[in-house]
C-alpha cells in the first residue's frame, strides 16, 4: 500500500487520517503545529508510543536534505541544494529583505519550458514535486536557519502554473493558521505565461502577488527567448493579465530580464511602455503596472550577456516617463550564484564525472 506524505495533508484531511487509524481527531491538533516545524512523527514527545506506531505505517514524512550550502558573505544569502527523497535535487534561496526574510523555493525538478536565459531549463523537466515538497523546502530552511521566514517566493527551479495542484494545495498548505502561516500577501508566483493556467488561478481569487515572466514587447523577440511564446504569443498572454486583474484585483508584476543586443536598446524600451499601456489601460479599467528589470544572469550555455549598468537606468527611465513603475532587482548573492539552476547543474556534472 502506498504511504501517505503527511506534509501534504491539511488540518482536516490529517484528522480523517487519524480516525481510520483508530486515534481521536484531536491529535491532528498535536501533531499538524509539528510536523510544520520540521519534526516527524517519531521525534514527537506530544503523542504516545502506539500513535507514532501506527502513523509510521500509513504514512511518509520526509524533509529535504541539505546536500550543499552556500552562504554569501557580501549580503548573507543563502543557497541550498535540496535532496529529494528519491535522490533528486532542487534549490532554494534565502534572501534578506529589509521586512524580513524570503525564501524563493522550486516547483519542479528541472523545466520543460525552454527560456534560453534559464539554466534550470537546461536537461528538460525530470519530474513535479509535490505539495509536501514544496512546503518542505520552506520548512527544512527554517531549520537550518533558525531564522523565520515571512515571504516565499516561487521563482526557483520550474514553472509553478505546470505544476498547478500541487502548487494551489501547497498554498493553503503554508497559508495555514495551524502551521507556518505565511499571509498570501506574502507570496509571489512567477510564471512564464501559461495563459490557460493563469484563467484557472484567477478563478480562486488568491490574493498572492501574480509575476509574469514578460522579457520582450513583440512575439518575434519573445518566441526566439522563449518557446512558450509559439503557443500563447504577447496578445494572449496580456488579455490574461487583465482577466486575472479583473477577477482579483491584484496588481501584477511584469519581469523583464535585460540581456545586451537582444531586448534592452531604447527602442525595446518605447515599444514595452506603449504595449502595456495600450494593453492594460482603458478608460474603463486601468491596471497598476510596475516592471521588475533584471540583467540577465550569465549562463554560459545561453551566451547572453548582461546588460551595462547605463543601458539598464536609460531602460528604466524610459518606462517611468511613460507612466509605467519600473525598478531594478537587487542582485543577492552575487559571489554565490544565487541564480536558481547552476548549483544543481553544477552538482549534477560533477557526479558524472566520477
Amino acid at each position: 500500500m502506498e504511504k501517505v506524505e503527511l506534509l501534504a495533508l491539511s488540518p482536516v484531511e490529517l484528522q480523517e487520517l487519524l480516525v481510520s487509524i483508530g486515534e481521536p481527531k484531536y491529535r491532528a491538533g498535536q501533531i499538524f503545529p509539528q510536523l510544520h516545524k520540521g519534526l516527524s512523527p517519531a521525534q514527537m514527545t506530544n503523542i504516545g508510543k502506539l500513535t507514532r506506531e501506527r502513523l509510521a505505517e500509513v504514512t511518509d514524512y520526509h524533509l529535504p536534505k541539505v546536500k550543499r550550502k552556500l552562504v554569501s558573505a557580501l549580503d548573507g544569502t543563502i543557497k541550498y541544494l535540496f535532496e529529494l527523497a528519491d535522490g533528486n535535487c532542487v534549490e532554494s534561496v534565502l534572501m534578506q529583505y529589509e521586512h524580513g526574510l524570503t525564501i524563493c523555493i522550486s516547483t519542479q525538478v528541472g523545466c520543460n519550458m525552454g527560456c534560453k536565459f534559464c539554466a534550470s531549463t537546461i536537461g528538460g523537466k525530470v519530474r513535479n514535486l509535490t505539495a509536501g515538497e514544496l512546503l518542505g523546502q520552506v520548512i527544512a530552511a527554517a531549520k537550518d536557519s533558525g531564522k523565520i521566514i515571512g515571504g516565499i517566493v516561487m521563482m526557483g527551479i520550474g514553472e509553478p502554473l505546470d505544476n498547478f495542484d500541487a502548487v494551489v494545495r501547497f498554498l493553503a498548505l503554508v497559508n495555514c493558521p495551524e502551521g507556518l502561516n505565511i499571509g498570501y500577501r506574502h507570496i509571489s508566483l512567477s510564471t512564464c505565461g501559461l495563459v490557460d493556467r493563469i484563467d484557472r488561478l484567477a478563478e480562486l481569487k488568491l490574493p498572492i502577488t501574480l509575476s509574469i515572466s514578460l522579457h520582450a514587447a513583440d512575439d518575434e523577440t519573445r518566441s526566439a527567448i522563449m518557446p512558450i511564446n509559439r503557443k500563447y504569443n504577447v496578445a494572449a498572454l496580456l488579455a490574461s493579465c487583465k482577466r486575472y486583474f479583473v477577477a482579483t484585483g491584484r496588481r501584477i508584476s511584469f519581469e523583464y530580464t535585460l540581456i545586451a543586443g537582444k531586448n534592452d536598446s531604447r527602442e525595446d524600451a518605447e515599444k514595452l511602455a506603449l504595449l502595456l499601456n495600450r494593453s492594460l489601460r482603458t478608460r474603463q479599467e486601468s491596471m497598476p503596472i510596475h516592471v521588475n528589470l533584471i540583467p540577465v544572469n550569465e549562463v554560459k550555455e545561453s551566451g547572453f550577456v548582461r546588460s551595462g549598468a547605463r543601458a539598464v537606468k536609460a531602460f528604466a527611465a524610459i518606462l517611468e516617463k511613460n507612466g509605467i513603475r519600473a525598478t531594478v532587482r537587487r542582485t543577492l548573492g552575487a559571489d554565490i550564484n544565487a541564480s536558481c539552476g547552476q548549483l544543481r547543474k553544477e552538482t549534477a556534472e560533477k557526479a558524472a564525472k566520477e
